[in-house]
């Protein structure tokens, strides 16, 4: 480890390389121009999650109107994107912006020491393949290296799995060797990932085998845009991408008012256009009837019915039961039945991680994430200087990305006019209630919740997943709001 006086020191210093953390570059660099700033990225690359992933078919569930920046129209055919095209986005979003030369790759933050005296975190380092220790110091610390580990997914204890003689692989680590041409494929999982695998498989595959403990609610969307078609056709490229923008926030904000308030309509108008979908004969009760309502889990999006016509054309199939044990061929079920597979793809889930796997003190005292407050969505109570990016459960995660950004510069902006090096979220309302982090019924969620900051019944230590409160909080209301403590003041 160096000496003190060797350590760097920036301003800022931005731990991820992915949508947040490129998200925070920019915004430093356009609101904060006299701050400096890093980017520490613990992969080799940048693109977070888009260049993990490199399953077949991967893409986001969420339009590109509200998943891109809100300083960068999206300018491609299609809303509903595939990986590579949103890995081209990112990159070049870097790149135009000089964001890219700021970012130290194989840099994983492990710890980090805040320091009252000093003002200031001290952050250690392991660098390159070797993981060499090295220790840098800043005045803030913005987290933006996501929510779940990327070391490794989620794979429940299946019975027999020594057994099998077939291939089993995680989409999160996908094998660059992988064929699935001609061969019999099992995909256990109903989230997103599951929902996308298998029509991608499908198009070479001789049969693929959605098989789901339970259903979920399944919509399907155009994977182009018409309105933003038309619009960018007669309106320049940013005026029409904030219309689309807006459009389609409210639409969805819409939509999950809806179905909060009227969850039986939006189940039967969801259901309604699977029937459609698949035909009067098709057992949609079984396979696509949830146990819960609308949005307790978040929905699954299907880009032009690609999941329903591979269904119709007899490519895909999907089978609700549980894994009793894997076979030397395949997968029996709970009900007796077995499935040949040749792969078993385990689209189970991801393995959440707080605060993404950096162990925070203060002032020498560890900090426990499960006993904080978190404040507006972004900085935890008694944690002095530090922000996390972590965005919407039910809209795109750029929306609250994008508002996390500009207020930590708003944050710091205002320490700077008024002399202050220290700001810490203070919760002195002992009637505040905890709640857990998320109200989400989804099993990765729920595995891993308790040990995440708690969320306050009330303002501003509740996390309202509403795009156009928080805008009006974060963009418009006071930073300094009797609950933000400023301390420190700069001497000289």
């Amino acid at each position: 480890m160096q000496d003190e006086d060797q350590q760097e020191h920036v301003d800022v210093l931005v731990v991820g390389a992915g949508l947040s953390g490129i998200g925070a570059g920019y915004h430093l660099q356009a609101n904060c121009p006299g701050r400096s700033y890093a980017i520490l990225e613990g992969r080799e690359r940048s693109g977070g999650t888009w260049d993990l992933f490199r399953y077949p078919g991967v893409r986001s569930d969420s339009d590109m109107y509200t998943l891109g920046y809100s300083f960068r129209p999206w300018t491609q055919a299609k809303s509903i994107a595939d990986g590579p095209s949103i890995l081209n986005y990112l990159r070049e979003t870097a790149a135009q912006h000089g964001i890219d030369r700021k970012i130290r790759f194989n840099h994983r933050v492990v710890r980090a020491s805040w320091s009252t005296a000093d003002a200031c975190w001290s952050v250690d380092v392991e660098r390159g393949p070797e993981r060499l220790p090295m220790r840098m110091r800043c005045n803030f610390l913005f987290l933006c290296s996501g929510y779940y580990r990327y070391e490794a997914g989620y794979t429940p204890e299946f019975a027999g799995v020594g057994d099998y003689a077939g291939r089993i692989v995680h989409p999160q680590h996908w094998p660059e060797d992988m064929d699935c041409s001609g061969k019999k494929v099992i995909v256990i999982g109903s989230g997103a990932t599951a929902m996308t695998l298998v029509p991608a498989l499908a198009k070479t595959a001789s049969h693929v085998t959605l098989l789901q403990r339970s259903p979920t609610y399944v919509v399907a969307r155009p994977a182009q845009d018409p309105i933003a078609h038309g619009l960018r056709s007669f309106l320049p490229a940013g005026m029409a991408y904030g219309l689309t923008r807006w459009k389609n926030v409210l639409l969805s904000m819409y939509f999950f008012r809806l179905a909060r308030r009227k969850p039986d309509r939006v189940k039967k108008l969801i259901l309604g256009g699977v029937r459609q979908a698949l035909g009067p004969g098709y057992d949609v009760a079984t396979h696509f009837t949830p146990r819960y309502n609308p949005w307790d889990q978040r929905l699954c999006l299907v880009p032009d019915g690609d999941l329903f016509a591979a269904i119709r054309a007899g490519r895909a199939s999907m089978v609700t039961d549980h894994v009793d044990t894997f076979t030397p061929g395949g997968i029996r079920l709970k009900s007796g039945r077995e499935l040949e597979a040749d792969v078993v793809v385990t689209a189970t889930g991801l393995e959440l991680q707080v605060l993404g796997g950096v162990q925070l003190e203060v002032d020498g005292r560890r900090v426990d994430p499960a006993a904080t407050f978190n404040y507006k969505g972004m900085m935890y109570s008694d944690v002095p200087n530090l922000a996390s990016s972590f965005g919407y459960t039910n809209a795109s995660w750029t929306l609250k990305s994008d508002l996390t950004c500009a207020y930590v510069c708003r944050v710091l902006n205002h320490m700077e006019k008024q002399g202050w090096r220290q700001c810490t979220p203070r919760n002195t309302d002992p009637s505040l209630a905890p709640e857990p982090w998320l109200d989400f019924s989804s099993g990765y969620v729920q595995r891993a919740v308790g040990r995440f900051p708690k969320q306050g019944s009330r303002a501003p230590w509740r996390v309202y997943q509403n795009y156009a409160r928080d805008l009006v909080s974060l963009r418009f209301g006071s930073v300094d709001d009797g609950v933000m403590e400023f301390a420190n003041r700069r001497v000289g």
